[in-house]
């Protein structure tokens, strides 16, 4: 019995003694997850949670790149083309879908998630862009101002060239703002390409204010919201009104703005996704792209971005549809005609305007 402990003993020893004499233990390679870069514009939100729940079912790493506006953001993924900044480009709309596609700047993919969107939403039979979400363009005002000068508030587009609306509105240029094209397609659809540039210059003798993008609009030059700017009237969304509420410090019961939503006054923007053309992740991309097309995802979307959802079964948040006007008939511009003319309107609405 004390040989067969003594056995056991020197056997551990020697098991100690070969673990001693080895050579340094190597610690196991971690492999870092791999990244999918989404290119977006400067308005792009979504919830942490929703992104972390992707992230963890596919054991990768989102990084969103904004990069401005949309017209700015196409800009910068047309000139980057042979070596894309990011693997997929989402915030394209129906106003520069033309342009995108032009470029050839994405790739083809037929998601499975497009049985159930709507036929209207679906703007290019090939699938290089697929689409994601819609809003409509409209006027918002500020109630404040006009309730203390006792002036009614604009109802229609012909309204802002009356004397008392002078010096009241601001807008976005169409070249670089997405909002900006489509109040221009509005006045288009409204007053038809023989007259929307006699319209124009009626603004410009109204002392119509342009700058550059939404964010200079709404935020600087808009006296509604956080109230920095002069001008009470602006270019922006049916939805801002709800976003008013929702997002202020103490909520009021009502909105301090509203959307005019009259006939033709308003133009519906229809925001894609696509793939950009040489992404190194293209599994990824159509993973994304599947995942922006959930209901998951396209619930968020409302209370982050104030849009509607593309898909039908995506619920809409009681918060979120409690403040809104909608717009019976918005103004309509094929996006066909808008591919033909887009680059000659720009150009003549620039030497009307900011000659």
């Amino acid at each position: 019995m004390l040989r067969k402990v003594g056995l056991i003993l020197s056997l551990g020893m020697l098991g100690i003694s070969g673990c001693v004499q080895s050579g340094p233990t190597s610690t196991p390679t971690v492999l870092e997850p791999r990244v999918l870069t989404v290119m977006t514009h400067d308005s792009f939100a979504v919830s942490e949670d929703v992104i972390r729940a992707f992230e963890s079912e596919n054991q990768i790493k989102v990084r969103f790149l904004k990069a401005g506006d949309t017209g700015t953001a196409l800009n910068k993924a047309i000139l980057s083309v042979d070596n894309p900044l990011a693997d997929v480009f989402y915030g394209i709309d129906n106003t520069f879908l033309s342009r995108a596609l032009d470029e050839g700047i994405f790739e083809s993919y037929a998601s499975p998630a497009l049985a159930g969107i709507p036929d209207e939403f679906k703007l290019d039979p090939q699938n290089r862009a697929l689409p994601v979400d819609y809003g409509d363009v409209c006027l918002n005002f500020d109630k404040g101002y006009f309730e203390e000068k006792g002036i009614s508030p604009p109802q229609s587009l012909e309204d802002l060239v009356k004397p008392e609306y002078k010096s009241l509105l601001v807008v976005q240029n169409p070249a670089t703002s997405s909002p900006g094209l489509a109040f221009l397609l509005a006045t288009i659809g409204h007053f038809g390409e023989d007259g929307y540039l006699d319209y124009w210059s009626e603004l410009v003798d109204n002392d119509v204010k342009v700058v550059n993008d939404w964010d200079s609009a709404y935020n600087s030059e808009f006296s509604g919201s956080a109230g920095r700017g002069s001008r009470p009237i602006v270019v922006s969304y049916d939805s801002s009104p709800a976003f008013e509420v929702i997002y202020a410090e103490t909520p009021p019961e009502t909105p301090p703005t509203a959307a005019v939503v009259g006939d033709e006054t308003c133009f519906r923007q229809i925001e894609l996704v696509g793939i950009l053309k040489g992404t190194k992740n293209r599994d990824l991309a159509e993973k994304w792209i599947d995942f922006m097309l959930s209901t998951t995802f396209q619930e968020d979307m409302p209370m982050q971005m104030f849009v509607f959802p593309v898909n039908p079964n995506a619920g809409l948040d009681e918060v979120f549809t409690k403040h809104l006007s909608l717009p019976e008939k918005t103004a309509v511009v094929s996006p066909e005609l808008i591919a033909q003319k887009r680059e000659q309107w720009l150009k003549d609405w620039t030497e009307t305007v900011l000659r």
